[in-house]
């Protein structure tokens, strides 16, 4: 009955104490007022067939469901109806450029990095509903795989379909996938532009010089978290491809990773720079620029406040008037 029910004036319920002290001093007072006549027998006299004399008790627990009705009443009861309404105060635009190059299918990490980079990654996204996010694809050369958008559906549709291919010219061109990856964000209106840059090599190509690229974010103000991808030591790494079967073939080779240069693009422009040496860091590390970059969302909450206790108040009163007008007509002669 009083689901959703919230009592303002809850001491107000100590009052129902009345009632049990209300019903003993009935109880006695109707005794008290009972004539007692001892008689041998009863067969002189007739007995009534009318109901009114016992029924007469119901005046008195029509005066104790008012109270009761009066006192909870008092408590003032209400419902509330709250409603909120979220505003996002400070939005992100975040662009991941992610590096495609053959190394990326080395086992160090499982299945490969390229595809442990893609689970950790649709997490990753997953948790930034408020965020625009595009992806940059790069290794000797780069491209936009998805512009800036807040439909995550497509960037993880987009990102599940990344992998390994001919296409575009092999090799690790760090520069072209940073300057791909400003030129996305450099005309954004957001209050904070971020590059997460993965790659698992060195830079031996392309014509935009890293350095040239990391001076490209910082006049943007776009901030650069860099990651190098590969255990330490050697790595399972795809050394040539098989013509007859036209798979990789594979081989244990060193893992060289550029951190000079990863930790210089990360301090210059304000990021950071991570090493992760297999699944579990990788995911440790998304969870960190998580965290690093959070949107600030403003919750607003409006509270509809509806009073019930007019309605107690009423039947109270009916109550109380039925209680008068049967003691003055139907049980005139009992009372």
């Amino acid at each position: 009955m009083f689901e959703g029910i919230e009592f303002v004036n809850k001491q107000w319920f100590w009052a129902l104490l009345v009632l049990p002290i209300a019903i003993l001093w009935y109880v006695f007072k109707h005794k008290k007022q009972t004539a007692e006549l001892k008689i041998s027998s009863l067969k002189g006299f007739k007995t009534s067939a009318s109901l009114l004399p016992k029924l007469k008790h119901g005046l008195f627990v029509l005066r104790l469901l008012a109270l009761a009705l009066l006192i909870t009443a008092l408590a003032r009861p209400q419902s509330v109806d709250v409603s909120t309404r979220t505003k996002t105060t400070r939005g992100i635009d975040i662009v991941m450029a992610i590096d495609v190059s053959a190394s990326m299918l080395a086992k160090d990490l499982s299945p490969n990095r390229l595809e442990a980079l893609k689970n950790v990654a649709a997490e990753f996204i997953k948790g930034r509903p408020n965020d625009r996010i595009g992806l940059v694809e790069y290794a000797g050369e780069s491209y936009t795989r998805t512009p800036v958008t807040s439909d995550k559906s497509i960037v993880l549709s987009s990102l599940r379909d990344i992998k390994y291919n001919t296409i575009i010219d092999g090799g690790t061109a760090v520069g072209m996938g940073l300057a791909t990856a400003v030129n996305r964000l450099k005309d954004s209106k957001a209050k904070s532009k971020v590059i997460i840059l993965l790659t698992d090599g060195v830079n031996n190509t392309g014509f935009i010089d890293p350095k040239i690229a990391s001076e490209l974010a910082v006049e943007f103000d776009i901030k650069t978290y860099t990651i190098g991808l590969g255990t330490n030591g050697m790595a399972l790494s795809p050394v040539a491809i098989d013509q007859r079967t036209g798979q990789f073939q594979y081989a244990r080779v060193q893992v060289e990773i550029d951190e000079v240069l990863l930790k210089e693009i990360a301090q210059v422009t304000g990021g950071k720079y991570f090493r992760a040496t297999n699944n579990k860091k990788l995911e440790e590390i998304y969870s960190e620029i998580n965290k690093l970059e959070k949107t600030e969302v403003e919750e607003f909450k409006y509270s509809n406040y509806d009073e019930k206790f007019r309605p107690l108040v009423i039947l109270a009163m009916a109550l109380l008037l039925l209680e008068f007008l049967l003691r003055n007509t139907v049980f005139r002669s009992f009372v």
